[in-house]
């Protein structure tokens, strides 16, 4: 949410000049502010001094707390990549999830947040932080792709150590089929955001559940989780 649509929420904002948060106020208003502001007017576009002015705080607590514009972008990413993951596993249990969970929940998470979709210079959440947005050539993301993809391919690891053990398989090789399977989701985001209608997207994601679903072994229909 912007902070300054926040604060007229609240109440004036009185005089013009920053006023003094308390350093987890104070990063949480930062954030806020460049995630609104990146998704509106770009990466390059926005200075430092813009999203002070947006959070309400001094140019100067950006630096003390994040250290540069890119490093709010690594933190941005982070914070997407968990939000990601808390939407994937919804409370239930890593080894009651398997891909034909996985891979729906993670469309649906990327279908409600595509607020970056169409910015030229940062647009992860039309990839959902996996797939890249077809309008950004400069790199100025990359932070954030990095962030976010580390954050979610950890959780990826983690669930499939714990789902193959409990199925009884040990030669699979879980760093490498967790980035692999990274690829195929992400390719699959993109794919789906370029798809023309309804019909192609759900082709698209059926298509994915099948094909992941079978690279890691599952056979027969999908098990709602936490069932026999």
């Amino acid at each position: 949410m912007a902070t300054r649509a926040l604060d007229q929420a609240t109440g004036p904002r009185g005089d013009t000049r920053s006023r003094r948060y308390d350093p987890a106020e104070t990063r949480l208003r930062v954030l806020a502010a460049a995630n609104m502001l990146f998704s509106t007017k770009g990466f390059a576009a926005t200075g430092t001094a813009d999203i002070a002015r947006e959070a309400d705080v001094s140019e100067g607590s950006i630096f003390y707390h994040f250290g540069s514009k890119q490093n709010l972008l690594v933190e941005l990413g982070r914070r997407y990549g968990e939000q990601m993951i808390e939407a994937i596993q919804q409370g239930d249990a890593l080894e009651d999830l398997e891909p034909g969970i996985i891979i729906p929940r993670v469309f649906e998470f990327c279908r409600t947040n595509s607020m970056w979709e169409a910015v030229a210079v940062v647009a992860p959440q039309s990839g959902c932080d996996i797939a890249r947005a077809k309008h950004d050539k400069s790199g100025d993301a990359e932070p954030f792709y990095h962030a976010a993809k580390t954050t979610t391919t950890a959780w990826i690891i983690k669930q499939m150590t714990v789902a193959f053990a409990r199925r009884g398989i040990t030669d699979i090789n879980i760093p490498l089929a967790g980035s692999f399977t990274h690829h195929v989701v992400g390719d699959a985001i993109e794919a789906i955001m370029n798809a023309d209608n309804d019909a192609d997207r759900a082709a698209i994601e059926a298509e994915t559940v099948r094909f992941v679903r079978a690279a890691c072994g599952y056979i027969g229909p999908v098990k709602a989780a936490g069932g026999a």
